[in-house]
């Protein structure tokens, strides 16, 4: 009985973790289409700075729209509606026959990223059983990173494909999208993940606690009972009950004198995930591997090398969150990060940025951050609000995330050309340590608990 709850939850896991992934390929791909889109439709730069940030737009409109409707809807409904949204994008921008209709179609991807990045991570959370629900939240994480490899993964595959094919005939519509106009085939390739993770949530149930929160108890109780067995289960229920009774489910809840606590954390960690730095990381990563000597054939080569470690160390936190905890794992990484990017920033400072010093400092922070920053402000943000207005507030989270990354992308050049690259490290240092000290203040440890005993930890009086 408990290897088939445990098969049970593992694939409710993958599907839920499925629109992770659409999120990251969803993100990454542009780096290998834009070239081609701007060559082909003769982008001015604003053009193509807009064509890269609308889906930013997208997000924005995605998460407004699914806290609400999931508080009222349900979870399982909101993630098919994201992943209808991924599919339609996918096959929207690799059949668009203007620049217009390309735009709508990656503001519509980002609605859907938008959705996923809320209602996954919260899915998991309120499925998933206290002893590896940080794990399992994780693993959306760790996702998202698969999906940002995969996108460079497949835009080198296909570009090399087209490249290897010219001159030839591979029939019809794939002489079109392929070697024609390879970018199309790159984001052709999002249609698969799309299709399993649309295909695979018809086969998992709605979240248990929502259920319940719905009146539908007996729902609730035999899916709480097929993952976490009879008696695990009863007391479950009881204790979801017992929190229901007493949450009024208006956002004046968030306000109360244990809830604002924990809308503050779940406002803060997003902000500092972003203001972090990993976005300038990632920009100067390619050059900071060809500085230091490695040589590197081309862009998306270096992309590659820094996904995979990214993806790599994200197992890290997989491993570890519900042994070591979410507290000491993120004040280790949100230390390990600020003294990384503080060395960084003395390595532009000194002009040493061929150094080896500097190639294993910004790997140190690459490491650090996702084992910590990156995928833990999902996990603590899911697990920390009350049943009721669960997926109004993560919304609120996760706004503040893209809010922040748009912030950040449009501050980021501005502060690199006004103050140089060493003081923007710096200053993002120092985010990371204002971000440890946030942690080490107000968060405390949940491993272990579940959502209706963390409610209780906020609630109670300090």
């Amino acid at each position: 009985m408990e290897s088939k709850s445990s098969s049970y939850l593992v694939f409710i896991t993958l599907v839920a973790t499925l629109g992770g992934l659409l999120f990251g390929f969803d993100m990454a791909v542009i780096s290998g289409v834009l070239p081609f889109v701007q060559k082909q439709f003769s982008l001015a730069a604003a053009e193509e700075g807009w064509f890269v940030s609308c889906a930013i737009v997208g997000c924005v409109i995605g998460v407004l729209f699914s806290g609400e409707l999931s508080d009222r809807w349900g979870r399982k409904k909101l993630l098919i509606i994201a992943a209808i949204l991924f599919l339609l994008s996918a096959l929207g921008t690799a059949m668009a026959s203007s620049f217009t209709f390309l735009i709508i179609a990656r503001i519509v991807g980002g609605m859907g990223v938008g959705v996923a990045s809320n209602l996954a991570p919260l899915y998991i959370s309120e499925i998933a059983p206290a002893s590896v629900r940080g794990r399992l939240v994780t693993f959306y994480q760790l996702a998202v990173t698969l999906g940002i490899l995969v996108a460079y993964l497949t835009n080198a595959a296909v570009l090399s494909y087209s490249q290897e094919h010219q001159g030839q005939s591979l029939g019809g519509l794939l002489d079109y999208i392929v070697l024609q106009e390879v970018w199309r085939s790159m984001f052709a390739i999002g249609v698969i993940p799309s299709l399993l993770f649309l295909a695979g949530l018809f086969f998992v149930p709605d979240s248990p606690r929502w259920l319940i929160q719905q009146g539908r108890e007996g729902e609730g109780m035999s899916i709480l009972a097929k993952i976490n067995g009879e008696v695990v289960a009863q007391q479950d229920f009881q204790n979801i009950r017992r929190t229901l009774s007493h949450e009024t489910g208006s956002y004046k809840e968030l306000f109360a004198p244990g809830m604002r606590k924990a809308l503050w954390i779940g406002l803060l960690l997003p902000l500092f995930s972003q203001f972090s730095g990993i976005n300038a990381v990632i920009y100067y990563g390619p050059r900071i591997l060809n500085d230091a000597g490695i040589s590197i054939d081309n862009a998306l080569m270096s992309q590659i090398i820094l996904g995979a470690a990214n993806l790599l160390f994200t197992l890290i936190a997989v491993w570890k969150v519900d042994q070591m905890g979410r507290r000491p794992l993120y004040l280790v990484g949100s230390m390990g990060a600020t003294i990384s990017l503080f060395l960084t920033g003395i390595c532009f400072y000194t002009g040493a940025t061929n150094s080896l010093f500097l190639l294993l400092s910004v790997i140190a922070f690459l490491a650090c951050f996702a084992f910590s920053i990156g995928p833990l402000k999902f996990v603590i943000a899911a697990e920390i609000f009350p049943n009721k207005i669960r997926g109004r507030a993560l919304a609120l989270s996760i706004m503040t995330m893209w809010i922040a990354d748009t912030v950040v992308g449009q501050l980021t050049p501005v502060l690199l050309e006004s103050v140089g690259t060493a003081i923007t490290f710096w200053l993002f240092a120092v985010c990371c340590l204002i971000s440890f000290w946030v942690v080490y203040k107000m968060v405390p440890e949940t491993k272990g608990k579940t959502l209706e005993e963390i409610e209780d930890m906020y609630m109670a009086p300090h």
